[in-house]
């Protein structure tokens, strides 16, 4: 365990030496644009000219030459005159320039200008959206952050950091530097990526076989762990693979401090560890993290205190959703915040956490983990999934959560009811009609002057 496998020493050398060309000077970054083909000199060129006509206009007109020049030029009046001119030819060659500079970087980036306007628009307007806050795990929140890139950038997605299976669990027992899982941090980089499909199918890719050391385990969870060991720090690791991808918006750890998720059941057994919880086949009573109440990352409560929207789900509750709120600060931020706060339930319960749970049920669980309520609004999906795919959900020991809206209300929540389910042969939430819910509901509570 002490010793790092071989495939990780030789990834971390690629990534050295991709560190090391990154850290160029800011001169030879400068000097880049002065390179044959890019078709900018000539324009730079123009910029220098135009601006030293303007000046020489600028200095005609303030009547700065010396006496004996206005006499040859006809005067302080014909010197103000032919300043105006030569400002006017020089702001001319300038914006001709400019407009010439932006046009060849444009058409090297997206050859159809049309292209380039309506990618414009769709960059200001969600630059404009609302600051929204995600909380969960899983891939019940990637589901959702699909669909809010799409209306906001300014999003900020707080992944749990309590997975201990798979090639996570793997990664944190063979690299004790690591420190945490990446698994859910690297689902949420990967739906919050800029439309780079082949870049997202890379970052998914698992290794098959698994007799040998890389089966099993996630090409993104192998970059973030080895990032991790170059930079020497897991927030950095994150914000680097973000560079890569090219994300809207950010994703961050609620903690940076090492945890095991516990549970204790109703029967009064301890469970430790998330994919034992998981596994459970006895009713959970409530779940706690060792150590407890570790530090929160101050970026995540900075995020909730500035958020105009929070949502917490969807995920499973216990494993993905609640272990966030544990954390210290997080639960009292959400309870102080004036954002407008909800809870998107889950579809479909999770065999062994949430056996046979009703919507309320879901809402009930976390309420119990929390001093003050941490959301307003409750989001149930009504709408059910075809016959043969509940059935395939039955025989995996999960069943469609029935959506007791009027127990929701009662309990003090609003339920906001619709159909949301996706169109493919899975029961889960459609991350479009998902958002769309949502924006809708902060303008409808923008109007009443929230």
């Amino acid at each position: 365990m002490g010793s790092k496998p071989v495939w990780f020493e030789t990834m971390l050398r690629i990534l050295g030496r991709g560190e090391r060309n990154h850290m160029n000077s800011g001169w030879q970054r400068a000097t880049r644009w002065l390179h044959p083909g890019l078709r900018v000199k000539r324009w730079f060129l123009l910029i220098l000219i135009g601006i030293a006509v303007a000046a020489m206009g600028a200095v005609l007109m303030l009547n700065l030459f010396a006496y004996e020049l206005t006499i040859y030029s006809g005067g302080p009046l014909a010197a103000t005159a032919i300043g105006s001119i030569a400002i006017l030819i020089g702001l001319a060659l300038v914006a001709l320039a400019m407009r010439q500079v932006v046009r060849s970087v444009a058409t090297a980036l997206l050859p159809d200008e049309d292209q380039l306007v309506d990618v414009m628009l769709t960059r200001r307007r969600r630059a404009m959206g609302p600051a929204v806050v995600t909380i969960g795990g899983g891939t019940g929140l990637s589901q959702l952050l699909r669909g809010l890139k799409t209306r906001t950038s300014n999003l900020t997605a707080i992944a749990t950091i309590s997975d201990d299976g798979g090639s996570s669990g793997r990664l944190t027992r063979d690299l004790p530097g690591l420190g945490l899982p990446p698994g859910d941090i690297r689902n949420c980089l990967v739906a919050l990526a800029d439309e780079e499909p082949l870049m997202t199918q890379l970052l998914q890719y698992r290794f098959n076989g698994a007799s040998t050391e890389l089966g099993g385990h996630s090409l993104g969870n192998l970059l973030i762990a080895a990032l991790t060991d170059i930079t020497g720090d897991f927030e950095r690791a994150v914000q680097e693979t973000s560079r890569v991808l090219a994300i809207r918006g950010r994703v961050l750890p609620p903690t940076l401090q090492k945890v095991e998720l516990c549970a204790r059941t109703t029967g009064g057994t301890e469970l430790r560890g998330e994919t034992t919880i998981s596994m459970t086949t006895e009713s959970i009573d409530y779940i706690f993290l060792d150590p407890p109440a570790p530090p929160a990352v101050p970026e995540v409560l900075e995020a909730i205190a500035e958020a105009r929207v929070i949502i917490i789900g969807p995920g499973s509750t216990y494993t993905s959703v609640t272990p966030n709120l544990l954390v210290a600060g997080v639960a009292d931020a959400l309870a102080n915040t004036p954002a407008l706060r909800i809870f998107v339930c889950n579809v479909m319960t999770q065999p062994g956490e949430t056996d046979s749970f009703k919507a309320s049920d879901h809402v009930a669980a976390i309420e119990k983990h929390v001093d003050s309520p941490v959301f307003e609004y409750v989001i149930v999906n009504t709408q059910r999934p075809d016959r043969e795919i509940l059935q395939r959900y039955h025989a995996a020991g999960a069943i469609f959560v029935e959506p007791d809206v009027a127990t929701i209300a009662r309990m003090g929540y609003i339920p906001v009811e619709g159909e949301f389910l996706s169109d493919d042969d899975w029961a889960r939430h459609n991350p479009d009609r998902l958002s769309d819910a949502i924006i809708r509901l902060v303008a409808q509570e923008t109007k009443i002057g929230l």
